[in-house]
């Protein structure tokens, strides 16, 4: 199979708490999701949202979910002030799964 991008290996969950946005990468098949873990860190996702996280982009943190072949990735400052005080038309950023799922791997 060929792999240009994280959608092609997987799919994505996006959560919100304030203006913290956390977006799940969940592996279709488990034996991807060691080069899920391998080439999806968090300094990776930092570099892909750079212009939306600007300097938080550095609090970018990973959790790894082996046990679902998943990677939890949590973005503080994401959302801009979230749901109650953006103006944002996505202020839940459910769109920022499918963001990362343009990710060129």
């Amino acid at each position: 199979m060929k792999v240009s991008t994280l959608a092609d290996l997987a799919h994505a969950r996006t959560g919100d708490k304030g203006d913290t946005s956390n977006i799940s990468v969940i592996a279709y098949r488990a034996e991807d999701y060691a080069l899920l873990r391998e080439r999806v860190t968090a300094e990776v996702v930092a570099a892909h949202f750079k212009g939306l996280l600007g300097s938080a982009a550095s609090q970018v943190k990973r959790y790894e979910l082996p046990q679902l072949n998943a990677l939890n990735f949590v973005l503080p400052g994401m959302l801009k002030g979230g749901v109650t005080r953006s103006l944002a038309l996505d202020a839940h950023g459910k769109t920022l799964g499918a963001a990362l799922l343009a990710l060129k791997l």
